[in-house]
């Protein structure tokens, strides 16, 4: 199992802990990830990470589809593959109907025909066996709706791109999981339980067969992203993750229409997330997070001091991930690396 380094969103202002990743870098981790939700976004910190770094792989958890055409999400990955010798993976991912049509000015629309048409269109791109065309639901290129010019035309790239850039999909539900199999390279899940392994066996082993195999794609990165927090008060440190479960289970999605809170549900916590929603959504966050269960807590993260951190670990190992993503400080870094490298 390898190790990746998760890099959180951004406060009011963007600050990136350097030394931290650098220690990461020379303690073997595989890679290091950025994010974005409506504040910075995840391109500029990679750039930034990968001057700093010269061997530690780095990628993007997630770009958001709606934010950028395919095209665009293309030439940024070719450019910051080269300019890192090679080192960019492309993590993508819709995002939520808050965010895409909230932020964005988009159609959140049908977010699996989406996808599908735009990872088709980025490798496409990568490829560069011909100008490129495309007609789609979502993606025309070149364009031809009502108020075309006709004067666009197909083009093919004028970097040549490294064609095999891995792709990753961050997915959680199981048409979602299932199309990351089958389409893409990588798969990051979030609030990802080992103990719930034969579920999502279940809707990657659906997209392999989709993609005409019965096993898994060689190479394929199952990439979850947890929490580590390191303390000798469990309690404590569990306190740490129940404020990022409750914002994601309570309020990253309206009511009716939050991923997370369906998940937290599909792990058989019913009550616990019908509970925590109600009071995010009524600006209860203190009791929000209090009511997030410790059971929960530790299905999704590791969290008290090394030697309990070492046993939970060994069910993360044989759950038959690929790369372990971690959130947290220093310490975790640096326990996480004598752990598990």
């Amino acid at each position: 199992m390898k190790l990746a380094l998760h890099l959180s969103y951004s406060g009011p202002r963007i600050e990136l802990d350097l030394p931290k990743v650098l220690e990461a870098e020379r303690l073997g981790y595989d890679s290091v990830w950025t994010a974005e939700a409506y504040g910075s976004d995840a391109v500029t910190p990679a750039a930034w990470i990968a001057a700093r770094t010269e061997r530690v792989a780095v990628g993007t958890a997630i770009m958001q589809i709606a934010a950028r055409t395919p095209a665009m999400t293309a030439m940024t990955a070719m450019t910051l593959d080269q300019l890192s010798g090679g080192r960019f993976r492309m993590g993508l991912g819709v995002s939520g109907p808050q965010v895409v049509e909230g932020w964005h000015g988009e159609s959140f629309g049908k977010p699996l025909s989406r996808t599908r048409e735009y990872v088709a269109l980025v490798r496409a791109i990568l490829r560069r066996e011909k100008p490129v065309e495309f007609r789609g639901e979502y993606y025309q290129v070149p364009y031809a709706g009502a108020d075309a010019t006709g004067l666009g035309k197909p083009l093919r790239s004028i970097l040549h791109g490294r064609a095999d850039i891995p792709i990753y999909l961050a997915a959680i539900g199981p048409k979602n999981v299932a199309l990351a199999a089958e389409i893409a390279d990588g798969w990051i899940p979030v609030f990802f339980s080992p103990r719930r392994m034969a579920m999502y066996r279940e809707w990657l082993d659906a997209g392999f067969r989709a993609a005409g195999g019965r096993a898994a794609k060689t190479g394929f990165d199952i990439m979850p992203s947890t929490s580590v927090v390191v303390g000798d008060d469990v309690n404590a440190c569990r306190t740490r993750v129940k404020s990022n479960v409750a914002l994601y289970v309570g309020g990253m999605g309206a009511r009716g229409k939050n991923f997370y809170n369906e998940l937290a549900r599909r792990y058989g916590y019913e009550d616990a997330a019908t509970t925590i929603q109600d009071l995010y959504l009524a600006g209860k966050k203190a009791e929000a997070e209090a009511a997030v269960p410790d059971a929960l807590v530790d299905e999704v993260a590791l969290c008290g001091p090394r030697e309990r951190i070492r046993e939970r670990l060994a069910e993360w190992k044989s759950s038959g991930i690929t790369t372990l993503m971690l959130r947290g400080d220093l310490t975790a870094v640096r326990t996480m690396a004598e752990l598990a490298l």
